[in-house]
């Protein structure tokens, strides 16, 4: 991201099916940054709703969305010039 944006090296984008999937994957990528690398976000914004949830690890800005979030939000499409790389589930 670094060579088009100024505050992260990463963009982190997942979604789950519902707001409670969505905010069971920020727990559990949050508990396990805690545990693994001692690293705690610099700011959390939308853990109450649940749609769509940011997480600012300053290198790293993670967002879980719902599928109707990601698809309204479309930030794939914002940063397409921007080189990504894709994961399957586990």
């Amino acid at each position: 991201m670094r060579p088009v944006c100024s505050y992260t090296d990463y963009l982190v984008l997942c979604t789950g099916q519902n707001p409670r999937q969505t905010a069971a994957i920020y727990d559990e990528v949050s508990r396990g940054m805690k545990h693994e690398t001692r690293l705690l976000p610099s700011s959390v914004d939308g853990q109450r709703e649940a749609s769509w949830i940011v997480a600012d690890y300053l290198d790293v800005v993670l967002h879980v969305f719902t599928p109707e979030a990601r698809g309204y939000y479309r930030l794939e499409e914002l940063w397409g010039d921007v080189p990504s790389v894709e994961f399957a589930t586990a």
